[in-house]
């Protein structure tokens, strides 16, 4: 498939050795979880959703599952609805001397269709998508007051600024790495999220620790399937499961002496699906008959949309401007016995041709 310039995307592999060390046995392993945004700044709110309160749900579901480990300290940034500085942030956790600094968020976009959870790190190595996620994240220091002074002229518009922020974190990127990459396995493998992987990008919130961080993407709060999901009491605990275990596993790399794990970091991001006008969807059955879309009603499929069509309803399983991606979907709903079901493409939410969708994105 022939792709737009425009749409090019350069991934980014790095092959780091990580040397890791045992804690020592006397230590409790403290772990700071930021829920990001509070207060006067909501965060995205995405289909009426309120990232600030989501995360922090999140946070609290983390922390107290991590709480019953006698050997692990958890401490919060924030614990209520309330407006913190990103540089009070670190600050705490820098004051705690912190093992681990984990960020959570719920990313939005300008198309809908866009979903998928991530885990960042800090670095320079990012495409055009994930500079916007980063200056999205950035921009709440326009609430602070005297925040050029208390910046030092970091412009969070400008890509200039981001390259400064990596020095500090350069000595910690590959106990990052490996935090992260725990994190987001627990999300595909356990979860079965939309994988969008380890990335990096200029956050300044991570610039500023002096211990391993992330920051998660927890999924698009402007993704109405996801969004709900987000929102939910059951969305919420498996997500806060999910990067307790990945918070585990890191402790209990580092208990074990592991001297050596090799990892590819990549950035997968497929900056065609954020940007390209065409969704394709798997068409898998119509009927008169609402049914809820959930995993017992369709053979498992997790993720299945449905759309009333007259006096009927139509239901499908994926929903991606990744043609590819969608292939995939459909070899899954064919190995789930759905043999009638087919591709179909959607242009700014109407439905078209799919030769019209594959010629669209082909040029």
């Amino acid at each position: 498939m022939k792709t737009n310039l425009k749409y090019l995307l350069v991934s980014f592999f790095f092959i780091f050795s990580i040397s890791v060390f045992p804690q020592k046995s006397t230590d409790k392993f403290v772990v700071v979880l930021d829920a990001g945004h509070g207060g006067k700044d909501p965060g995205n709110i995405g289909n009426g959703y309120r990232e600030k309160s989501i995360a922090l749900k999140i946070i609290l579901l983390v922390g107290k599952e991590l709480e019953k480990h006698d050997n692990i300290k958890v401490i919060y940034t924030r614990k209520t609805d309330v407006y913190l500085e990103l540089h009070e942030r670190a600050a705490i956790a820098n004051k705690a001397n912190a093992d681990l600094f984990v960020s959570v968020h719920c990313d939005s976009w300008t198309k809908s269709s866009v979903f998928g959870a991530s885990t960042f790190v800090l670095g320079l190595h990012m495409n055009k998508a994930n500079l916007e996620i980063a200056k999205k994240e950035n921009s709440v220091i326009f609430l602070e007051e005297n925040y050029e002074e208390k910046y030092e002229g970091f412009d969070p518009n400008s890509p200039e600024s981001l390259i400064g922020l990596t020095l500090m974190q350069e000595d910690y990127l590959d106990q990052s790495i490996l935090l992260a990459k725990y994190v987001q396995d627990n999300f595909v493998q356990k979860l079965n999220r939309k994988n969008r992987g380890v990335k990096q990008a200029g956050f300044w919130v991570l610039h500023n620790t002096y211990m391993p961080s992330i920051l998660v993407e927890t999924g698009f709060l402007t993704n109405k399937s996801e969004g709900a999901y987000l929102n939910s009491k059951k969305g919420q605990e498996a997500m806060a499961e999910a990067i307790k275990n990945g918070v585990l596993s890191y402790k209990n790399n580092l208990s074990s002496g592991s001297s050596s794990v090799s990892i590819v970091l990549e950035n997968p991001e497929n900056e065609e699906e954020l940007n390209s006008d065409i969704t394709f969807k798997v068409q898998i059955a119509a009927g008169a008959r609402k049914l809820e879309t959930k995993p017992y009603n369709f053979k498992g499929l997790r993720g299945v949309t449905s759309e009333s069509i007259g006096n009927g309803y139509k239901y499908f399983y994926g929903e991606t401007s990744n043609y590819d991606d969608i292939k995939r979907h459909k070899e899954e709903a064919l190995e789930k016995g759905y043999t009638s079901c087919f591709i179909v493409a959607y242009k700014n939410g109407e439905r078209i041709d799919i030769k019209e969708a594959l010629k669209t994105i082909s040029n």
